[in-house]
């Protein structure tokens, strides 16, 4: 495949923060130790174009000590479907602020049905103190593979 057939299945600036915006359950990379490979987890995230991405979790998750400790981390988002398409992000940790309440709420109701985000919701607060941790995209990568198929290189 030739640079320019890369380069023509890159997404525009809008294409990319409209899919980001999108409620996909993202794949977060972080380097959690020197020598190893980064973390990687699925995590439900919030993003509006043009703005900072952030994630919701407890503060004392692999996933928030490894973040807090590398001051950025990475979150790649795709589907397979009507094409493959996917994007990626990196950028710097812009402010670490307290979760839970509001912003938990905010977060269940993108990913879940009416019904389900109040008991998601007290479920979350069982479990303590949340945080939000908000990323400035810095670095993006994105494409549309095209259609996925079960007779080509996507299955």
């Amino acid at each position: 495949m030739s640079a320019s057939t890369v380069d023509s299945m890159a997404l525009s600036v809008s294409e990319r923060e409209r899919f980001l915006a999108e409620p996909h359950i993202g794949a977060l990379s972080v380097t959690e130790r020197p020598n190893r490979a980064p973390l990687s987890v699925p995590i439900w995230y919030w993003y509006s174009p043009g703005g900072e991405l952030w994630i919701h979790t407890v503060p004392t998750s692999r996933k928030a000590r490894a973040i807090e400790a590398a001051g950025r981390f990475t979150l790649m988002v795709q589907r397979s479907e009507p094409t493959v398409r996917y994007v990626s992000v990196e950028g710097p940790v812009t402010r670490t602020a307290p979760g839970g309440g509001e912003l938990s709420h905010q977060m269940a109701g993108r990913y879940l049905l009416p019904d389900q985000v109040a008991g998601f919701v007290e479920h979350e607060a069982e479990l303590g103190e949340h945080v939000a941790i908000y990323m400035r995209p810095e670095h993006w990568l994105s494409a549309d593979l095209g259609p996925g198929t079960n007779e080509g290189y996507v299955r």
